[in-house]
């Protein structure tokens, strides 16, 4: 219905009601001055009599193809009573004109700017009718559903009628929401890569109740909040319904309930509510409880085994699981048509969900605006991994990769191994989804791997390799911020870490991984319990885990047996041997730095057997020194440096080469 007919309709409403208003004004207030005298001018000039109402509902009743009045809507919709209907617009009379306010400021027994109940008596019912208006006002559907309110402390026919927040706006067709209830913002496009979803026969049930607007529940469960809230809204939409995403950060309370249920219902909407996750399903019954009266359907999304149901209302349950191979493809082939010919790649190496795939998409239709250009596989990795580091928890550092493979001195067979890892990665669509391996296994897209040895070896070095190999970012994991002394805190905070790494499709690095996946111990008293639930816990999330997840380790012998058989990898990182200190050497010390003619490489890796973290350490030292001498790096800079590298490991020196004084 347009929006001019609303106001029309509106007009009409008013105008009747301001036409009571006038003749109570004459009948019971003859000659009156001030105030009321200007208030009977001002409803002389808004009033409708009964030919003008009856041109408007006829021509209402021929614009048959319109949706119902919002008025009518809210109505229908709660069963309200031709009295009830007539009470709400007196209620929202403030809020049409300044000049209505006035004049029923005048009429209070307290000057507030706001109907009575005793003037709706006067105005809507006969004297001997008036215990049917104290029966709707004490347990009529209006008040004991909130949509109208009886305010302030006084007498019962001296108590104020008023509206919720924001009503008399949305009854006017204005789409707006009380503050208070945040709406999601975006609306999906399309169902790109739900077809399948849809077509399941749980979605079909739900899909069958959206469009014949049965009083149920449908409960979309899963383990993403922003890929619930896009399947639902997809579904209504397939519904050929009107959505309205609601976001809640705690569980909304009965006035925000019964708020919910009001502008749904006035805007023609199906509430698609976000519930909050907790650690116990207290305030998520309450929500949904307080739900189960909302006269169409409901959609609540919440995170899989955040829910107990027990409200006498019919309930659809409807899994999200993750997205297949093929549904992948399709959703990427439709949202990114100009890069159709990497769908496969991006199908197997990036398995997002719509939602997050729709907002690189935006980025990418917003480049293209730009610089007038299709888009190309660099500005998707670049896109997502600027979007993946908007969402990360406080527990992760996030590493810009730069190393390369020729950044590493390793043997070859470590080289090779690590290769491997990333091939695994990166050739996932034709092994698993075309030749069909590990079908239906949980976590079988992911790749986990243990790196023990020394420190300097090169085991985070390797990670930051393997990220830059794979186009995503390294996602190093604070300890520090992750475990904590309160029961159940360190196992939500690891929950979070896994949900953002999944998220960003980023290498995840345990660094002193024995911390967290460390060796359960017999259990002598409550400690000991909640430590190997948190061991077990971390066991399961990590099979679960759906990307590339590295534990490095000093001591490997500390790290549970229970991690290693549930590792595809597990890479020991030796100390170099002369030839790998040699390139070490030459790889941390840049070809431009001013070497003196005394230098020499070999030697230094020959007298000095220490690892890639030492040999950066003292190169850089080096560096530093030559520059306060305002000479070239000497050798003898380098053997100071060394000798300062042992000195901090409380090692031995070995001593200077023949000529140096160190």
């Amino acid at each position: 219905m347009s929006s001019e007919l609303v106001a029309e309709c509106m007009r009409v409403e008013t105008g009747l009601m301001a036409a009571k208003l006038l003749r109570l004004l004459e009948s019971t207030l003859p000659g009156a001055d001030g105030a009321l005298a200007d208030g009977a001018a001002f409803l002389r000039a808004r009033s409708v009599g009964a030919a003008e109402a009856r041109a408007a509902e006829a021509v209402r009743e021929q614009a048959t193809d319109a949706p119902p009045l919002p008025l009518d809507r809210l109505v229908a919709g709660f069963g309200l009573r031709q009295l009830e209907a007539a009470l709400l617009v007196l209620a929202g009379l403030p809020d049409e004109h300044e000049g209505y306010a006035a004049l029923l400021r005048a009429l209070h027994p307290r000057n507030e700017p706001w109907a009575t109940v005793g003037l709706a008596a006067r105005l809507l019912v006969q004297e001997h009718e008036r215990h049917r208006l104290r029966d709707l006002l004490t347990g009529g559907a209006a008040v004991t559903r909130g949509i109208l309110r009886l305010e302030g402390e006084a007498p019962f026919f001296e108590r104020s009628l008023c509206l919720p927040r924001s009503l008399w706006a949305a009854l006017h067709g204005v789409e707006r929401w009380p503050s208070g209830i945040e709406i999601w913002p975006r609306q999906p496009s399309g169902a790109h890569g739900l077809e399948a979803w849809l077509a399941k026969p749980a979605s079909v049930r739900a899909l069958t109740a959206l469009r014949e607007r049965l009083s149920a529940t449908i409960l979309v469960s899963g383990e993403s909040d922003d890929a619930l809230m896009w399947r639902a809204l997809a579904l209504v939409a397939r519904a050929e319904r009107k959505a309205v995403g609601i976001l809640c950060a705690a569980a909304p309370d009965a006035s925000q309930q019964q708020l919910i249920q009001i502008h749904a219902v006035v805007s023609g909407s199906v509430p698609v509510v976000s519930l909050p996750e907790s650690e116990t399903a207290g305030p998520q019954t309450a929500a949904a409880g307080a739900l189960w009266t909302m006269p169409d359907t409901v959609v609540l999304c919440t995170r899989s085994g955040q829910m107990r149901w027990n409200a006498p209302r019919p309930l659809i349950a409807l899994p999200a699981e993750p997205l297949d191979a093929p549904a992948r493809r399709s959703m990427w082939e439709r949202i990114l048509p100009g890069m159709s010919s990497h769908a496969a790649f991006l199908a197997a190496r990036f398995p997002m969900e719509p939602a997050s795939a729709d907002q690189i998409a935006t980025d990418l239709r917003a480049l293209e605006r730009i610089e007038r250009r299709g888009p190309t596989l660099d500005d998707f990795l670049l896109g997502m991994r600027s979007r993946a580091s908007l969402h990360l928890s406080g527990s992760i550092k996030l590493v810009k990769p730069a190393a390369g493979w020729d950044d590493l001195v390793l043997p070859a067979t470590r080289l090779e191994q690590l290769r491997e890892a990333v091939n695994r990665l990166q050739n996932q669509l034709r092994v698993l989804d075309e030749w069909g391996f590990l079908k239906g296994r949980t976590g079988s897209r992911g790749v986990r791997m243990l790196f023990s040895g020394s420190p300097g070896t090169g085991k985070t070095l390797s990670a930051e390799v393997m990220a830059h190999a794979l186009a995503v970012d390294l996602l190093v994991v604070d300890l520090s911020r992750v475990v904590s002394k309160w029961i159940g805190e360190t196992e939500k905070n690891l929950s979070t870490v896994f949900d953002s790494a999944e998220r960003a499709q980023a290498v995840l690095f345990f660094d002193e991984a024995d911390a967290l996946f460390g060796k359960r111990t017999e259990v002598s008293d409550a400690h000991d319990r909640y430590a190997n639930l948190e061991t077990a816990y971390l066991l399961q999330r990590l099979e679960r885990f759906e990307g590339l997840a590295i534990l490095a380790t000093n001591l490997r012998q500390n790290i549970d047996t229970a991690f290693t058989r549930r590792l595809e990898f597990a890479i020991e990182f030796d100390e170099p041997d002369r030839q790998q200190r040699h390139r070490l050497w030459r790889t941390h010390i840049p070809s431009g730095a001013p070497l003196a003619p005394d230098v020499n490489l070999l030697e230094l890796a020959a007298l000095y057997p220490v690892t890639g973290g030492v040999v950066r350490n003292a190169a850089v030292s080096a560096a530093f020194l030559a520059a306060a001498d305002g000479t070239d790096i000497t050798r003898q800079h380098l053997v100071r440096a060394v000798r300062r590298e042992y000195e901090k490991a409380g090692r031995a020196f070995p001593g200077a080469p023949a000529g140096t004084v160190s």
